[in-house]
């Protein structure tokens, strides 16, 4: 992965918010449809209320974030749910530290 590529995902205020919100999704999302737990990760649906932005503009976020590796989708149903992937985050700040 090419660190500019990364750089110019999070430089959208709003997609950085997302991937915040991620982190702890108990804190800023309302329950999910079944149960309380965000193992699966936290439905579109929620994201796109708190973020207040049109469906195709999340979704199109969320696809730029999944495509540099910061969050996973899965799809349970008609449904689905993004959840931020921390391994690869652990290896991004890694790469950050040796290359800059």
């Amino acid at each position: 992965m090419k660190l500019t590529d990364l750089f110019k995902v999070l430089s959208n205020e709003t997609r950085l918010q997302i991937l915040l919100w991620l982190k702890e999704p108990e804190k800023y999302f309302p329950p999910q449809h079944s149960s309380d737990s965000y193992e699966n990760g936290v439905c579109v649906s929620h994201i796109q209320k708190k973020a207040g932005l049109t469906q195709s503009t999340v979704s199109q976020y969320l696809s730029m974030l999944e495509r540099v590796g910061l969050v996973n989708a899965k799809r349970a149903g008609q449904w689905t749910y993004y959840k931020r992937n921390e391994e690869k985050i652990r290896e991004i700040v890694d790469l950050i530290r040796k290359e800059i």
